[in-house]
């Protein structure tokens, strides 16, 4: 892939952004540059790039994923035809050493040099559809309700467990929950109404609950990050950014550790995945059988469940292309044994 001539590192906070613009490494065009995180910067961005003669059509900007930081910048420069990249900070930071100055002039000027650098595996920005950014919003407001009503249900736990305790604590408490809980169905409900204003989202989400322990959450998590289900992704892919992919750690003769997956990783797909894998091992007659038999082998249960997870993501990236609902007598066979089976006939 053709590099283009320009890199801009972008290192971007709450109030303001650190631009800084680079031909190659050792090479910058100019001091970094400050912008405020508003519609006049960007407006004033723009601008300096025209008057350093850097279009759309031949330069690169790449920035960390800040969360809503970075969010209108992107979307001003996409609207304006720039090609964003939005890579993890933790990637970008690995490939420099932690020595030196940390600034956001630094930190710009080292964003652009990983631009250079990585320029074929960044990570190229796009929106979402609206759609998807109402029912990702909802997911996240949803997760949040209920860390408070499950904090809100230990502190009332805790209080019965003491001996003297005002009566009126319990019965603010018990409200508060009741009330959680009605905005959390509340939520739910819009989310599905949401979806099923959109008949093809719809039909996939009915489709990916055919699967026994897959419900509206899971099903609407996957939505989110398939982008409405219009990125075709694989299994494996899916599993890799969930963060529940098995790992292998080995070097040389002496250092050989069993194969596990990162502790890390979004968290609300990883908990449904975890909640879905547990009950289908429990109620499907087949995931049930594969668990014991994991479970005589002598393999953790934690492993056995996340082994589950990984087949549910494959089997609902199969369903998604295929546009079928679950069959409890699929199976899933090797691609070389097909290539095989080719290669005779």
């Amino acid at each position: 892939m053709k590099h283009p001539k320009y890199f801009v590192g972008i290192d971007i906070s709450s109030e303001s952004f650190t631009v800084c613009a680079i031909l190659k490494p050792g090479a910058s065009l100019h001091q970094p540059e400050d912008y405020d995180n508003d519609l006049e910067g960007f407006k004033r961005l723009v601008a300096w790039f025209k008057s350093l003669k850097m279009t759309h059509a031949n330069m690169i900007i790449c920035m960390e994923a800040t969360g809503v930081y970075g969010e209108l910048l992107c979307h001003y420069l996409f609207d304006h035809g720039y090609v964003v990249a939005v890579d993890p900070p933790l990637k970008v930071k690995r490939a420099f050493s932690v020595a030196g100055h940390k600034t956001d002039a630094v930190d710009s000027l080292q964003i652009a040099v990983y631009a250079f650098r990585f320029y074929d595996s960044l990570c190229i920005w796009e929106p979402r559809e609206a759609i998807v950014e109402k029912v990702k919003a909802m997911l996240s407001i949803r997760e949040l309700l209920v860390r408070h009503r499950t904090a809100q249900k230990n502190a009332r736990t805790a209080l019965k467990r003491k001996k003297v305790v005002p009566e009126s604590t319990i019965v603010v408490l018990e409200r508060e929950i009741e009330s959680l809980t009605g905005s959390i169905k509340t939520l739910e409900n819009e989310m599905s109404d949401l979806i099923s204003s959109h008949p093809q989202m719809r039909q996939l989400v009915d489709i990916l609950k055919t699967i026994p322990g897959v419900q509206e959450l899971l099903a609407s998590n996957i939505l989110v990050l398939t982008n409405g289900f219009k990125q075709a992704k694989t299994g494996k892919e899916l599993a890799a950014y969930i963060r529940i992919a098995p790992y292998k750690f080995e070097s040389g003769k002496s250092v050989k550790k069993r194969a596990k997956s990162p502790k890390h990783g979004p968290p609300i797909p990883r908990k449904l995945l975890h909640l879905a894998a547990r009950s289908i091992t429990t109620h499907n007659p087949r995931f049930r059988k594969y668990y014991l038999q994991k479970q005589l082998e002598g393999k953790d249960n934690y492993l056995i469940y996340n082994n589950v997870a990984n087949k549910l993501l494959k089997i609902m990236c199969a369903m998604i292309k295929e546009r079928k609902p679950f069959t409890d007598e699929h199976i899933s066979i090797n691609p070389s044994y097909l290539n095989f089976g080719l290669q005779r006939s």
